[in-house]
């Protein structure tokens, strides 16, 4: 399912691209980070307070990626793309396509995929990463991401552990620039129901009432090795609001949920393109199907900014 409001998001950001954008960017390469599996701006997994493009104060960017990651029983694909409006206020969209694999077919679903939308907006409400990377100033914004996931063959088993099928994620992010020792640092605090980042629904109400949202922190590190490479690492605390259905409905911790980190490369051979390459470790995924191994592998991504 697609939400209306997702169709002019996407003609906006096409627009800018056949405009050829408004901005012939100041912007220092990767300051802007790359674009995340949910479509802002950040590392790979989670949003940082940058406003994606390489748009400047006064002008208009926009941004389109496409991202692959592959462990050893799932794999993901998203594209997207993102609008980035005087370096204030980004808006973002995310399509996913997650392969389920062996565990579809355990379930009696071979082929399943489950699909989500993620619409999302960001505003800069303080500080700006580069112009106060000579003070302890974070640049701070505060983004929304409307999620929705598409029907499927499980719709029956997550009505039956009580989990919706659309959530909506409010999240806080500060993001300190140390220019003169190359380094970026994030921080964000999300408020979420997400169950696997929304793949497996939002909240769950058997056996108890995992309903509520939960608070998540995320964090990121960044060095600059040069001016258009960065290597780092991301750490995103996964909220287990699963486990107790997944109990109450006969399954042990066969629902569980692990944090996700990695640790990548970003690479900008150009300006208006960047290569993201890392290593991921999603901790186990519906363990009860995949005999609790742990779910690493590679993420790879390519980003066109303007």
């Amino acid at each position: 399912m697609t939400p209306k409001f997702a169709t002019p998001l996407i003609a906006a950001c096409a627009a800018v691209f056949c405009a050829g954008a408004q901005a012939d960017t100041g912007k220092l390469l990767l300051t802007g980070g790359v674009s995340t599996i949910e479509g802002a701006a950040g590392g790979g997994l989670t949003p940082w307070a940058v406003i994606g493009s390489n748009a400047t104060e006064g002008e208009i960017g926009g941004s389109a990626y496409a991202t692959r990651v592959n462990t050893k029983d799932y794999g993901l694909n998203v594209h997207g793309a993102a609008l980035g409006i005087h370096d204030r206020v980004e808006l973002s969209i995310a399509q996913q396509d997650f392969n389920t694999r062996a565990t579809g077919t355990a379930l009696g679903l071979p082929g399943l995929h489950l699909k989500q939308t993620v619409v999302g907006a960001k505003v800069r409400v303080l500080g700006d990463a580069v112009l106060d990377s000579d003070t302890l100033m974070p640049q701070v914004a505060v983004g929304v991401q409307y999620r929705a996931l598409g029907s499927t063959g499980l719709d029956g088993t997550l009505n039956a552990l009580g989990a919706k099928r659309h959530g909506t994620d409010v999240y806080v992010s500060a993001t300190k620039l140390f220019l003169g020792q190359s380094l970026l640092l994030n921080g964000t605090l999300r408020a979420t129901k997400a169950n696997q980042n929304g793949l497996l629904g939002y909240g769950a109400t058997l056996g108890g009432d995992e309903s509520k949202y939960s608070l998540q922190p995320e964090f990121s590190v960044a060095y600059l090795v040069s001016k258009n490479v960065a290597v780092g690492a991301e750490y995103r605390v996964m909220r287990n609001k699963l486990q107790t259905a997944g109990q109450a409905a006969g399954l042990g911790n066969g629902l569980r949920a692990s944090d996700w980190k990695d640790i990548f490369i970003a690479w900008a051979p150009t300006k208006n393109l960047s290569l993201t390459l890392a290593y991921v470790d999603l901790g186990v995924i519906v363990p009860a199907t995949t005999a609790s191994r742990k779910q690493t592998g590679y993420y790879l991504s390519a980003q066109i900014a303007f």
